[in-house]
This record gives C-alpha cells, structure tokens and sequence, in this order.
C-alpha cells in the first residue's frame, strides 16, 4: 500500500506532465476565444447585488447554488454558504449555470421533425401520441433527485418507467433490490474517523462531491491534525486517490473480490451479521476468498488487504463506499463490510434514509423508478415501446439504440444535445433557474436533505417547465408543478430506518467478475469534461490538460510497462475493440494506472452542442460490456484489445 507521500512522489516522478499548468483545446487561438466576453451573453443592468439560493440539476447529483444578480438580471452562480450540500462550495459544472442559461445551443422552441411548431400544437400531438401509445408508454429519466419524476410516472401509469445507469441506480439495485434492504442509503464520511473508498471516487464524481469535498477538508484543519484516515483501493491514482493517506492498487473486475477480501478477514477476527444468511456467507467467504484467491483476483497484495481489515476494526467510527463499474454485487460486497463492522446507522457509517413520499396519485417511489434496467432492456430487445418520453436525459448519447427502438421519441431537453436532434417531438425545457424544481435525497447524503427552489429568471428561448406543461395537459391533482413541491415538502420524513435483518445476497457476490483476455477497462470520470448528460461547460475547458485532450484527440492512459508490452509511445494513436465498438484515442503513458490496465475519460465524444465540444475525443461507451450483474447490467470486468 502506498502512503500519501510516497504516492505524490510517484506521481511526480513518473508523471510530470500531470502538474504542467494546463493549455486548453488545441492552441492560443482557443484561448484568446474563452477569454473574451461572449456576444450572446446580456449586458447587465446598474441595481442591487443578490444572491439568489436556487437548485441547479447540471451536474450528475445536482448541487444548492446562489445565483448571483445584478438588478434581477443573473450573472453567475456561488456556492450556498447556507445550505448543508454545498457549505460555500460548488462544482465544475454547476458553477457555469449562468452561462448554459444563456448559451446558443438552448433549444429554442418546440419542434416536430426538425420543423418549429407551437406550444399548443406540441400539446395536441402528445395528447395525441399519449392516447394512441396506450400501455405502451417508456419514460426515460437523467433526474435522479426531483420530484418531476412523480409527474412523468403519473402521466405514464401504465408504461415503463427507466432511470439512466447511476450510482443511486446500482446502490438501489444492490441495497433495495438484492438485499432487501429498505430505505435509501448513504454514507457519513463528516462523522467517520477511517473512510474507505473501493473504487469509488468520492472527492471527485461520486455522490454529493462538493459535501464529500467539504467532509475531506474539515477533516485536515491547518492548525492541527487530522481527524480522519482516507484510503482509496482501485486501479488508477486520479484526484481521489492522489490526497488520500493511503492508495491501495486494485484492478477493474477486482473491486467486489476486494471488499470480500477484508470480510475474510473480518469474520476471522469473529466479525458476526445477525441474519439468517451469515452462516452461508461465512462458507463463501472460506471457500471463495481466501486470501490467496484474493489476492490473485484483486491484484492487491494480502497483507494490505489484512492490515487495512485491521484498522477498519480498530477505528472508532469507520465507513466503507464500494462502487466500480455500475456493479450491485460489488455494492453489495461494500455493505457487508459495513455490517460486519456494525456501522448501519451508526455515527460516521452507512445510513439507511427513510424514503420520502410521494405526493402524485399514481406516482413510482424511488425505489421502483431504479427497477428497471434500460441498458439489459435494450440489449435483450425488451425494449420496444410506441412512445417514449425523455426527460434530463441524453441516450442518444450513451444508450443510442434508445432512438431506433423507443417508437415515437419525445425529448425534454434545455438544450440542443443528440437526443434532441434526433427525437420527433422536441419540448424545450427551462433551465433549472428558470422552473420550479428541488433535490430531494441526493445519493451519498447520511442525513433527510431536501432542497426545492423558485425561479431565479423568466424561462427563456420559448421555453417551459416540463413539469408544468405536463399538469398542464393531464389531471394529475395539481394546476402547477409549484403546488407539487409544496406538497412534497410538507410530506417529508426524517430519521433513518431502524436495524433490521436482510438478506446477505449470497448468489450474486459469489459470482466472481472473470475478465476477458485483452486489457482491463477503468472508466475514470472528470467534471471538467462533461458527462453523459450535459457536454463540457463554458469555463471547463481551461481545467483540460494537455495529456487529457490534444486538438480533437483524447488520450487514454497506460503505464510504461503495459506501454511497451502493446509495442505504444506517449502520444502514439491507438483504437481500442471491444464489446462490438470501438473508441479511438492517443497514448498517454502514466505511472498511475495498474499493469495491464487501460483508464478511459467519459465524456467526451459529442456529436452536438457547441464548437468547444462537438467532435471533442471519443465516446467510451461503445467498448464496454453489458454483464448481467445482480438485476442490472454492469460494464465492470470489461476487457478490450488496443492498436495503433
């Protein structure tokens, strides 16, 4: 196991161009561009300087923001100094909330087959489309925190309802799903004393990041010593990884054998779950897990997978996030760690949220909105509705297949992404400064966190909210979607649910990830890139290393060893084959990934949205796997050949 010091030495050592201040795009012209004032952005007027708390939902869990105004007229976002998730902080994405308000590729009005209709025509063909396609309705959603959610699967009762691949879709899947577990669960890394991350990266783009942040560091006051151990088990050394106290080398399929691994340990130091699987868990363990078997899987040595079990044992408040490769067994595996340690609602451990009610009549809870699985569906061709509704959401992105099987497409979109340009009907939906909207339980929080906001401006480009176009057009028991959140605030629940027994899923985590032959796959994912649902942002672009992205080319990342072994030099361009696709890229050599693994950026690959992005690197998603895991399709284990 490498401690933080010698982890930043190797760091610097092997790969120096990792600190190099960062050049954007391709050259200076770029630059001279993103420091100019854009043309289509307002000029503001003189009046009184506000900030404005408001929810914005651009990044993957959403972040608490102020909109900052001048005379009423918004001109930037901050982080909200009041609010719990954000404590002052914001994220990449999120901080240019104003700006994608403003930004040309907004969808600018309603549109049937490429051609500009009116509202009142889109509210006649959905109608139209909604009676015709009767029980055979898919809603397709990217929104894992809002209450509009209830206003879709209300609208669609008869229909199916799926949730775009996600972190709180896989924990659901493995907690809710598997193990029968209720509630929603989180993670008190604020309260821990040891945390334990198993190829979850947390202090960059795994659940509520700006709080994660916020925990690390109050964690490390300048005045006096840390209060909290962190430690990152997986197969690169990124932003996580490269400040935590300790990095422990895990390969991609390793992660679930990995958490197994200290619960070999675990239950040999007399390490007990009062549930009726115990005794069969223990079997598995003995006979599945051995430490030498571990060690061959995981490619981590057993004596550092022992002592970690040991100072997981010893501390006082510990917590353990496992997550890799959208796997609910490799989920699955973390929360037996954390019961063997007994950190179920305990302080500074793994929390079980009671959920939180739902307000529309005929509307999915949480829970059921994760059941499904878009990706299997797809892959098995149980996917073939007459109409699908998409709400912010981008498939066309990474589920592709969503807008040749889906029948008649219509996409919420704000803005001009590739689900737009390819649906039939296209309803513009207002920026989340510009609606009513909330978060309710992002994934990761440990405690009942509800956050709703009005809007901050007028909707702009012809646009509206979909929620309340949607009450608009349906009796769903409410005039305006503002009535709906203050229902829903009004329903909330605190606590969390009590200790119970559950199931210990025992088929699914005895089922080993078996890699292919080629080169293992690590997804890493950096917000200065974008993601699937929304392209890099205005002012990103200026955090994209120049070992991250050279003119259109993106670079996937080898170590010298790996490098050489595939015949590749730095800056050597690559394809990579797998799973039927491929993803084209140039070699970075870089002493933080493992032996025999390759680590590939999501998003980039656009075909839409603005100059800046639009043909910027490759999609990472056509190479990987589609691997029956625990009720849902998991790309860990992913394995692809490499060529120049």
């Amino acid at each position: 196991m490498l401690n933080r010091r010698s982890f930043i030495q190797l760091s610097v050592g092997g790969t120096l161009g990792l600190l190099v201040t960062p050049a954007i795009w391709k050259a200076t012209d770029d630059v001279s561009i993103w420091t100019q004032n854009w043309g289509w952005i307002p000029k503001l007027k003189k009046g009184a300087v506000e900030g404005v708390p408001a929810v914005s939902k651009l990044c993957p869990n959403g972040c608490a923001v102020r909109v900052m105004t001048v005379g009423g007229e918004a001109y930037g976002t901050a982080g909200d100094m009041d609010n719990p998730l954000s404590q002052g902080g914001i994220c990449p994405v999120c901080a240019n909330g104003v700006q994608m308000m403003n930004n040309p590729v907004r969808v600018t009005g309603p549109m049937k087959d490429g051609q500009p209709i009116t509202w009142d025509e889109a509210a006649e063909i959905l109608k139209g489309e909604l009676d015709g396609a009767a029980g055979s309705v898919a809603v397709i959603s990217g929104d894992d925190t809002g209450t509009a959610n209830e206003v879709l699967s209300a609208l669609a009762a008869d229909g199916s309802y799926y949730m775009m691949p996600s972190a709180m879709g896989t924990a659901t899947k493995a907690w809710n799903g598997l193990m029968g577990g209720e509630g929603q669960i989180g993670y008190d890394m604020a309260g821990s004393d040891l945390v334990v991350m198993i190829g979850a990266a947390a202090l960059e783009s795994y659940g509520t990041t700006v709080a994660n942040q916020k925990a690390f560091d109050a964690a490390r006051p300048t005045d006096a010593d840390a209060t909290t151990e962190f430690i990152y088990a997986g197969p690169m050394g990124g932003h996580t990884a490269s400040v935590c106290d300790g990095f422990i080398p895990v390969n991609p399929a390793g992660m679930k054998a990995f958490a197994l691994g200290l619960a070999y340990y675990l239950v040999m130091e007399g390490a007990t779950i009062e549930s009726a699987d115990f005794g069969a868990l223990k079997s598995m363990l003995a006979s599945s897990y051995s430490p030498a078997q571990v060690e061959k899987a995981t490619g981590a040595k057993s004596a550092d997978i022992q002592t970690l079990a040991r100072k997981l044992m010893q501390a006082s408040a510990p917590v353990v996030l496992c997550d890799f490769g959208m796997s609910p067994s490799t989920v699955a595996a973390g929360i037996v760690v954390n019961l063997l340690l007994g950190r179920l609602n305990a302080d500074g451990g793994m929390v079980a949220l009671a959920e939180l009610p739902t307000v529309v009549d005929g509307a999915l809870d949480r829970v059921a909105r994760f059941e499904k699985d878009i990706v299997g569906d797809l892959a098995s061709g149980t996917f073939a509705p007459k109409l699908t509704l998409i709400y912010e959401a981008n498939p066309a992105y990474n589920a592709s297949e969503v807008m040749e099987k889906g029948g008649f497409t219509v996409a919420f979109s704000t803005w001009m992404d590739e689900t737009a340009a390819k649906a039939n009907l296209v309803l513009p939906n207002a920026h989340p400064y510009e609606r009513d909207d909330d978060l309710a339980n992002p994934f990761g929080v440990a405690a009942t966190t509800y956050v709703a906001s009005a809007p901050v401006a007028k909707p702009g480009y012809g646009s509206k909210s979909t929620a309340d176009f949607l009450l608009s057009i349906a009796d769903l028991g409410y005039e305006t979607f503002a009535e709906v959140l203050e229902a829903k605030g009004s329903a909330l629940v605190e606590g969390t649910v009590g200790t119970y027994s559950v199931s210990l899923a025992i088929d699914a985590l005895g089922t080993e990830i078996m890699p292919g032959d080629g080169l293992q796959v690590a997804v890493y994912n950096n917000l200065m890139f974008g993601s699937a649902k929304v392209a890099t942002t205005p002012h990103n672009p200026v955090g994209i290393r120049a070992n991250e992205l050279k003119g259109m080319d993106m670079f996937v990342k080898l170590n010298g060893a790996t490098a050489a072994a595939q015949g590749l030099s730095e800056g050597d361009k690559v394809t990579l084959t797998g799973s039927g696709g491929e993803c084209k890229a140039l070699v970075h050599v870089s002493e933080d990934v493992m032996d025999g693994v390759v680590a590939v950026p999501e998003g980039f690959g656009h075909t839409e949205w603005d100059e800046f992005s639009r043909g910027k690197g490759d999609k990472v998603y056509g190479i990987l796997a589609k691997n029956a895991d625990g009720g849902s399709t998991s790309w860990a284990g992913t394995t692809v050949n490499i060529a120049k």
